[in-house]
């Protein structure tokens, strides 16, 4: 098998300033979504919801980040990379932010949000303000459906320290006196089953006022009888907690016959990796965290002292529970659009959709239709997560029993989708479905779906592109944009990327598709380079780019390239930007904001002037070095000049004009939020309300409203 291309590497003509470092920066967005939880205007359901989502994600970041940062330590393979910080210098510095960051975290939910929910009629209760008719309701449910499937072991040569599930909730006690056989434990470690609820709404006859919702956490329950648990032996303390494992899976696809038996085997895995953090309360003694520390294999800069849960994304069970519209967003209705006759309808116009603002119905519609249509002959669809249970799968299934020529193309490497996708995998063969697992080495990663349809004599193929999964629920959750068009040019280069997916061979030219890993990074390098041109020869240059992360060195020294020659670059980057804007000489013609709010931003929309032909495209891919040379991408072009100018609006301006979810890069790599003085500007209001014209805007502000004005003027 041909070996990978190449990855480019800095070049080393930027100094380390130029460049931040991945995680730091993923630490840095971190702490923009824990700012939003500190944001008292928001619901506070919403503002707790977010603290979970903080838990969940930095949950992953040890999982997958710092798990490979250890990795590498252990290989002795401490890379420097452009930023000049080593696997060790950075394991230091996350140990320092994230012990920060989870102080307010948990100061916040103690000091703020749970007292402002209790004066709203919303109470998550701790054991010491249970009332009697409390306790007793609690003991029978702690009896009747907690001890029947609490499985203690105490510690001694018989029984050795269990193993401990990644992320799930354990108790470890410590015990005093002997029991019948003569056996003395100093410990026992008590797991906590994942078949029950971590948050236990209270019955209202026994709630402390009748209109509150009140709540217990099972953690609570359990601390409140551990006694019960071990009768004859005295409990002399007990304390949650929680060990974080190494969970990416390592398969090598060249070596094994079936990725789908091999990642099955892998999966079970996942919860017994290595430790890579351990989570305790911080009332626990510093002997009985050394006693984990040890059995864990971990050290003192991989302990994390919590005071409450130690497991905060459970709460986010609370937030479903209540039915409190005033505590949370309002509800948010899409656009609808009418999804009958699709065939007839993206036969005369192309349909571009922004979702959740626009429905996803017509997407849905789409292949619904085409599954039942006498006239479609196949179906061509790439999955990378769309959920246990879809629309798109159930269709597909539909589509292969009536006889249609379905493919399937399943990213089985989906991280934490594994197994949600060889399901969806297995049931697609069952039902006669050609299914596929894209080419050794590389992700499939692209959003493309294909429908192969007769009219009259000819076949004419009809195709939806976007920048987000075909996964009915982040479609309402996530900014995403989509295109449904029946033009044959686009309708052949996606034949071709399909062809090369289930196929082998070379690769053909693309009419206007851009597909990585072989032509995204060029072609991306090609359009800078045209604005560096135009540039130099004092005419207009322009770049807009918004994305999700920006972290590969050698398109970011061309950023800096185009920057040093006077182009002017904006760049909209949700998460991770490895670049450093506003340096003298370097980057001071680059401005950087990420941009957070109700929705997740995860469009991905390419923007260059390019002489005034004003160059648009929507892509799956973000400036990440995965994306550009280890995954197959597509970026797909936006040429009506309606849904160009749409898109410049909704997809790009709007981002530029926001004051109030908006954060901006400074040179020093810290984040500060945009100003906000004068009338406020949301982007997603903007998007959901296009009739709402920006008043009062910064001079900032009116600067970046004007930017397509200027190109065009200057033009």
């Amino acid at each position: 098998m041909r070996e990978q291309q190449p990855i480019p590497e800095a070049s080393g003509r930027y100094p380390e300033s130029a460049f931040v470092n991945r995680e730091l920066s993923q630490l840095s967005f971190f702490d923009r979504v824990l700012n939003l939880a500190e944001r008292e205007p928001l619901p506070l359901l919403e503002r707790l919801r977010f603290l979970t989502i903080f838990s969940a994600i930095l949950d992953e970041f040890f999982e997958i980040r710092v798990a490979g940062l250890k990795e590498r330590l252990r290989l002795r393979i401490d890379r420097i990379g452009p930023d000049g910080l080593s696997a060790r210098d950075l394991l230091a510095h996350i140990n320092r932010e994230v012990t920060e960051m989870t102080k307010r975290q948990y100061g916040l939910l103690n000091d703020q949000i749970l007292p402002a929910l209790s004066e709203q009629g919303v109470a998550i209760l701790k054991r010491s303000k249970w009332t009697k008719l409390q306790r007793e309701w609690v003991r029978s449910y702690f009896r009747e459906q907690v001890v029947p499937v609490l499985t203690p072991v105490g510690l001694d040569p018989a029984h050795p320290f269990p193993q401990v599930l990644n992320k799930s909730l354990n108790m470890l006690l410590s015990l005093e006196g002997e029991d019948e056989f003569g056996r003395e434990c100093e410990y026992a470690v008590l797991h906590v089953p994942r078949c029950l609820p971590r948050v236990i709404e209270l019955p209202a006859e026994i709630r402390s006022q009748a209109q509150r919702a009140e709540f217990v956490l099972l953690s609570s329950v359990i601390h409140a009888h551990a006694n019960e648990v071990f009768p004859g032996i005295k409990v002399k303390s007990c304390h949650q907690f929680r060990v974080t494992r190494h969970a990416d899976l390592s398969v090598d696809e060249e070596e094994v016959e079936d990725l789908l038996d091999a990642l099955k085997g892998e999966l079970p895995g996942r919860r017994y990796g290595e430790g890579v953090r351990l989570e305790i309360a911080d009332t626990c003694p510093s002997s009985h965290v050394q006693f984990l520390l040890d059995q864990f294999g971990l050290e003192e800069h991989d302990l994390y002292r919590v005071n409450g849960p130690v497991n905060l994304n459970r709460l986010a069970a609370v937030v479903q529970m209540v039915d409190r519209p005033d505590l949370k967003y309002s509800v948010f209705v899409p656009t609808p659009l009418n999804a009958a006759n699709i065939f007839e309808q993206v036969s005369h116009k192309n349909l571009l959709l922004h979702h959740p603002f626009q429905s996803f119905s017509p997407v849905v519609e789409l292949i619904k239709t085409a599954a039942q249509d006498p006239f479609v002959l196949a179906i061509k669809q790439t999955l990378y997560r769309t959920g246990s249970e879809s629309p798109f799968v159930d269709a597909l299934i539909e589509a292969a029993r009536a006889g249609k020529e379905v493919t399937a193309v399943i990213e089985l490497r989906a991280r934490f989708d594994e197994a949600a996708n060889i399901d969806i995998a297995s049931r697609l063969q069952q039902a006669g479905a050609h299914v596929v697992y894209g080419v050794v080495g590389y992700k499939t990663h692209a959003k493309m779906l294909m429908i192969i349809r007769r009219e009259g004599g000819d076949l004419k193929r009809y195709v939806h592109l976007a920048t987000g999964n075909y996964h009915t629920g982040t479609a309402r959750a996530y900014t995403d944009f989509g295109l449904i068009t029946a033009d044959q040019r686009i309708g052949a280069d996606v034949h071709q990327i399909f062809l090369q997916l289930t196929g082998v061979g070379s690769t053909m030219p693309l009419k206007k598709l851009i597909s990585a890993p072989f032509g995204l990074y060029k072609q991306l390098k090609g359009l800078i380079q045209h604005e560096i041109k135009e540039a130099k020869a004092g005419r207009p240059a322009r770049i807009v780019l918004k994305l999700n992360s920006v972290s590969d060195p050698a398109m970011i020294e061309l950023l800096y390239s185009a920057s040093c020659v006077g182009v002017k670059i904006d760049l909209i980057v949700r998460g991770i930007c490895c670049l450093t804007p506003g340096l003298e000489g370097i980057s001071q013609n680059i401005r950087v904001r990420s941009v957070l709010g109700r929705f997740l931003e995860h469009t991905r929309v390419y923007y260059f002037w390019h002489g005034g032909e004003e160059r648009l495209y929507l892509a799956s891919a973000d400036l990440m070095q995965r994306n550009l040379y280890r995954r197959v991408e597509v970026a797909f072009p936006i040429e009506d000049p309606e849904h160009k100018e749409r898109l410049i609006q909704e997809g790009l301006q709007i981002y530029l004009d926001d004051t109030q979810g908006a954060w901006e890069l400074l040179p020093n790599g810290a984040y500060t939020r945009s100003d906000t003085r004068g009338r406020p500007v949301r982007a997603e209001t903007r998007v959901a309300e296009p009739s709402v014209a920006p008043q009062g805007l910064t001079d900032e502000g009116i600067e970046a409203q004007q930017w397509l004005i200027s190109c065009r003027a200057e033009s």
